[in-house]
C-alpha cells in the first residue's frame, strides 16, 4: 500500500516547517552549540527526524525505519568506505616515514604555509573531487595538511573550504547528470549554465582560503599566485563545461591549476615567507632548509599519492564502472518502500513513486579503488600481506565512530526525503516571488548541508527549482543550475563531511568546533552565489549569461 506524502501536516506552512526543521535544528545545534560528539548529536538527529516522520507527517512507523536503514547502509557503502580505505593509506605512508619526506618535497616547492595550502586544498583537493568526490578529497588534503604540520583545525577547516568551486563537477559531473535527470533540462545547458556561475568564486575562492588562514595582510602578500591558482581553474572550467560537457570539468581544471602554479612559483616568491601552521598566526619562524632527499626518493614518497590517482580515476570512469558492475553487482529493492512513497504536486508535477534500490556495487565503488590502492602502495612499501591486514583493522577501530556518524547522518538525510519534511523546507523558501533566485540558491545549501551530496541535493530539490521558476517567470535552467551552485557552498557545513575532516586529522570529538569555524565563510560565500544569480535573472548584462526562456503559460482556471 502506498503513502502519500504530506507537506502541511500543520495545516499552517509556518507551524509546517518549524515542525520540518526540528531534526535539523537538533543535529547542528548539538554539535555547534552544545558541543556533543559528532555520533551522539547524529543520532538525536536521526531519532528527531523518525519521531517527526511517524508522529508529524504520518508516515507508517515500519515505512520510516526501513527507509532509515536503507540511508544508513547507503552511509556505510560508499561513503564509509572512502574514508576507511583513505585513512588506510595514509596510515600506511605515515608509518613508513613516506608523508615526512612528501612534506619536505612540498616546501621544497615552497616553504610559504599559504602557498602549500593553496596547492594542496584548492588545486590538488579538486582533482580528487573531480575523479571521485563524496569526501574524498577532503579526506586526502586534510590528511596531507595534518602530515604537513598544520594544526588541526587549520587543516580541517580550510580543507572544507577549499572543497567548494569543484563541487558540482564532482565524481566526473555526477551532480550535473543528475540534476539533468530529474528535470529533465537538457544536461549541455546545465552544465554550460553552471559553467557561468562557479569561475566567478573559482577566483574567489584561493583568495578567500587563504584570508581565512592569514588574514588579509598574509593574503595580500601572496596575491599573484592566488591569482594564477583561480584564474587558471577558472578559465577551464567555463571552457570545458560550455563546450565539452561536465564530466572532465574538475580534473583538467585541476590539472592546469596545479602546473600553472607549480611554473609559477619557480619564478616568483613572496617577500616574506610565511612559516606558521595555526589559523591567524603571524608568529614567523625560520625558513625550513631545502631538503636533501634524491630525486627516487622523492618520487617514493609521491608514488603512493600518484597510484591513488591512477585507480581514482579509473573508478571514475563510466566506462569502467559499468565493466566493474558487468562482473558482479547486487541490487535489492528495498521491502516495503520501493516504489511505496509517492511525492505530488507541488514539489513534482505529476504524483511520483520514489524508487529506494540498494546497489552493493562494491567492485565499481570509488572505496574498492581506493584499497587497493592502498594494497598496491602497502606492498610498495614493504608491508607484508599480514601487516597489511593488521593496519587495515587498526584503521577500521579508528574510525568506528566516524562511520557511526555517516551511518546516521545518511539516514537522517534519507528519512527526511522519503517522510517529504525536506520537501515543506523547501517550500517554505518556494513562497518567496521575486526574490526567490537568491533564496532558491540558498536552497540548494540547505539540500547540501542535510544530505551531505551535491547530487543528493539536486535530486532532492531539482524538480521544485523548475517548477517554481516557471511559475514566477524566470529561467528553470538558471535556477535548476542554482541549486547546484549553491548547494556547494553547503559542503563545507555538512555533518558528513566535518566528520570526514575531523578524522583524516585525528581530531575527532572536536566537531563543534571545526562547524563553528566554517560556518560563516558557509553562508556568506551562499549569499554571494544568490545575490549572482538574481543579477543573472535580472540585471543586465549578466542576464545575457541566461539561455533564453518562454515562461509557460498557467493552466486554465489556475
Amino acid at each position: 500500500m502506498t503513502w502519500s506524502q504530506v507537506y502541511d501536516p500543520m495545516n499552517s506552512m509556518v507551524l509546517s516547517t518549524l515542525l520540518a526543521a526540528i531534526p535539523v535544528v537538533v543535529l547542528l545545534g548539538g554539535i555547534g552549540v552544545l558541543g556533543m560528539k559528532a555520533h551522539v548529536a547524529a543520532l538525536l538527529g536521526l531519532l528527531a527526524a523518525l519521531l517527526v516522520a511517524i508522529l508529524g507527517v504520518g508516515m507508517p512507523t515500519d515505512m520510516a525505519v526501513t527507509t532509515a536503514l536503507y540511508g544508513a547502509a547507503y552511509g556505510l557503502l560508499p561513503i564509509g568506505w572512502i574514508i576507511l580505505s583513505v585513512i588506510f593509506l595514509y596510515r600506511l605512508t605515515e608509518k613508513t616515514g613516506q608523508f615526512n619526506i612528501l612534506r619536505d618535497s612540498i616546501a621544497g616547492l615552497t616553504p610559504d604555509r599559504r602557498l602549500q595550502l593553496l596547492f594542496i586544498a584548492f588545486s590538488f583537493g579538486a582533482f580528487f573531487e573531480g575523479a571521485a568526490g563524496f569526501g574524498t578529497p577532503v579526506a586526502v588534503t586534510a590528511a596531507m595538511l595534518m602530515g604537513l604540520g598544520f594544526a588541526p583545525l587549520a587543516a580541517a577547516g580550510l580543507s572544507l573550504i577549499a572543497n567548494t568551486a569543484p563541487v558540482a563537477y564532482g565524481a566526473l559531473g555526477t551532480p550535473v547528470i543528475a540534476l539533468s535527470a530529474v528535470t529533465g533540462l537538457d544536461l549541455f545547458e546545465l552544465s554550460g549554465m553552471i559553467g557561468r556561475q562557479l569561475p566567478f568564486f573559482s577566483v574567489i575562492v584561493p583568495f578567500w582560503l587563504v584570508w581565512a588562514f592569514a588574514g588579509r595582510r598574509g593574503m595580500m602578500e601572496v596575491w599573484p599566485a592566488l591569482l594564477v591558482a583561480g584564474v587558471a581553474f577558472a578559465v577551464p572550467q567555463y571552457l570545458v563545461s560550455n563546450f565539452h560537457g561536465p564530466w572532465l570539468v574538475d580534473i583538467i581544471a585541476a590539472l592546469v591549476s596545479m602546473i600553472c602554479l607549480a611554473g609559477f612559483l619557480q619564478i616568483w616568491k613572496p617577500r616574506r615567507i610565511w612559516t606558521s601552521t595555526g589559523i591567524g598566526d603571524e608568529s614567523v619562524a625560520p625558513v625550513m632548509p631545502r631538503h636533501s632527499h634524491s630525486n627516487a626518493t622523492v618520487f617514493r614518497a609521491w608514488l603512493p599519492w600518484l597510484i591513488l590517482s591512477v585507480f581514482v580515476f579509473a573508478w571514475g570512469t563510466p566506462q569502467f564502472k559499468a565493466f566493474l558492475d558487468s562482473i558482479w553487482i547486487a541490487r535489492f529493492p528495498v521491502p516495503g518502500l520501493h516504489e511505496m512513497v509517492l511525492k505530488v504536486p507541488p514539489v513534482v508535477a505529476e504524483p511520483h513513486a520514489e524508487a529506494a534500490v540498494y546497489s552493493l556495487n562494491l567492485l565499481s565503488a570509488t572505496g574498492t579503488g581506493i584499497l587497493l590502492a592502498a594494497i598496491v602502495s602497502g606492498l610498495v612499501l614493504r608491508f607484508s600481506p599480514i601487516g597489511l591486514v593488521r593496519e587495515w583493522l587498526r584503521t577500521i577501530w579508528v574510525v568506528r565512530f566516524s562511520l557511526i556518524t555517516i551511518a546516521a547522518m545518511l539516514a537522517l538525510g534519507y528519512v527526511s526525503r522519503y517522510s517529504g519534511t525536506d520537501a515543506t523546507l523547501g517550500l517554505a523558501f518556494a513562497q518567496t516571488g521575486w526574490i526567490y533566485p537568491f533564496f532558491g540558491t540558498l536552497l540548494g545549501w540547505m539540500g547540501v548541508a542535510l544530505t551531505g551530496s551535491d547530487t543528493a541535493s539536486n535530486v532532492l530539490f531539482g524538480g521544485l527549482q523548475k517548477i517554481t521558476a516557471e511559475q514566477i517567470g524566470v529561467s528553470p535552467v538558471l535556477m535548476s543550475a542554482a541549486n547546484s551552485s549553491g548547494g556547494v557552498m553547503g559542503k563545507m557545513i555538512d555533518a558528513q563531511s566535518i566528520v570526514v575532516a575531523s578524522t583524516a586529522t585525528n581530531w575527532y570529538g572536536h566537531e563543534s568546533s571545526i562547524l563553528r569555524y566554517v560556518f560563516v565563510h558557509s553562508i556568506v560565500l551562499a549569499s554571494l552565489v544568490g545575490l549572482l544569480v538574481m543579477a543573472q535573472a535580472y540585471v543586465w548584462p549578466f542576464t545575457e549569461l541566461v539561455p533564453p526562456y518562454t515562461p509557460v503559460a498557467p493552466a486554465a482556471g489556475g
